[in-house]
């Protein structure tokens, strides 16, 4: 797998990524101008969590390559019809824009952010996702326009109703014969078609135990619920948990996981998996709490969860003593970094 540095240095291997912004709200919100497809340098280094200045020193050494990326100046006539279009109220005589394009391109650039570095780490996983996956051309040209969270039900009674439909059809059928035994010949091959397309989607959601290292945020992005789960006990065995049990489903009271710690405190896990732009609000927070501290007497608590937390909930974590595992942390914690709470 390539690494993310190489992206530092490469602008051919810059180029061939670029299309790839949907990275940028998987590992931030990324806020938008009112028509809804461009940002201001203040907004870029905001997002970057740098100052405006580092951006301009980016700038002044890539301003070709960015321009090709769509960053560009309005002035003039051009200045005033996007104010007028987008409702911007700026005395300004000059506004730098950068196209979701420009902001993943700077990104490809920025050597001292952090954020930046996440969305190069995500952006090469998942084109690793993408090149290691077989990928079975015949039947993607005939799903291609299904829905890709095809639900088995359409299988089942393709299986279990429609084709028997057409065998009491056929054996009773004179005239016809024929005609319906194509037609249950056409819908037998779609049958197949449902079944492997939705082979191929477990595999594409499913964790990789060959992965590297890197990236493993990006790992976990692409995992169902119960994977999730499944990926957080493992990680509590790792660090010396015993009588680790995942009840996460219908059933489980709000608490997806239980077990005891090294030294054998009663312990209870939330798994939230949920899209980086999104968050953890009080009142997730405030159900968790009453089922880990009431029905489960918990004396460890651990709210694990892919997104942040809201403040609100953050403080209502700090008072009632759960610990909660943000992004951040989570990330620190599959690459190997013990959990401290668990110590």
């Amino acid at each position: 797998m390539i690494n993310e540095s190489a992206l530092l240095e490469s602008k051919t291997l810059r180029s061939s990524v670029l299309d790839r912004t949907d990275v940028l709200d998987r590992v931030k919100a990324l806020s938008l101008l009112p028509d809804g497809m461009h940002v201001t340098t203040a907004m870029v280094a905001a997002y970057f969590e740098v100052t405006v200045k580092t951006l301009e020193s980016v700038l002044e050494d890539h301003r070709s390559e960015l321009e090709v990326s769509g960053y560009q100046v309005l002035t003039g006539k051009r200045l005033a019809l996007f104010k007028g279009a987008s409702g911007i109220q700026s005395r300004s005589r000059a506004l730098a824009l950068f196209s979701r394009r420009a902001v993943l391109n700077i990104a490809m650039l920025l050597r001292d952010s952090e954020v930046a570095r996440q969305v190069r780490v995500y952006l090469l996983d998942m084109e690793y996702l993408a090149r290691t996956q077989p990928v079975d051309n015949s039947v993607h040209s005939e799903v291609v326009s299904l829905d890709d969270r095809i639900d088995q039900r359409i299988t089942h009674i393709l299986g279990k109703t429609v084709v028997p439909m057409f065998n009491a059809l056929i054996e009773t059928s004179g005239e016809h014969r024929k005609e319906l035994i194509a037609l249950r010949s056409g819908v037998q091959r779609i049958e197949r078609r449902l079944h492997q397309h939705h082979a191929r989607l477990q595999r594409l959601e499913g964790v990789r135990d060959d992965r590297p290292a890197v990236g493993v945020m990006a790992a976990m992005d692409v995992m169902n619920g119960r994977t999730f789960e499944q990926h957080i006990a493992k990680l509590l065995r790792r660090d010396g948990c015993t009588n680790v049990v995942v009840q996460g489903g219908h059933g489980d009271r709000g608490v997806d996981i239980i077990g005891l710690t090294a030294d054998g405190r009663r312990l209870v896990v939330q798994c939230k998996r949920l899209a980086p732009y999104l968050s953890i609000t009080s009142p997730d927070l405030q159900k968790f709490v009453g089922a880990a501290k009431v029905l489960y007497s918990a004396e460890v608590a651990l709210f694990v969860a892919t997104c942040p937390f809201t403040p609100e909930a953050l403080h209502i974590a700090a008072e009632a003593g759960i610990t909660v595992v943000h992004r951040g942390v989570l990330e620190e914690w599959s690459a190997g970094e013990p959990l401290r709470v668990l110590e």
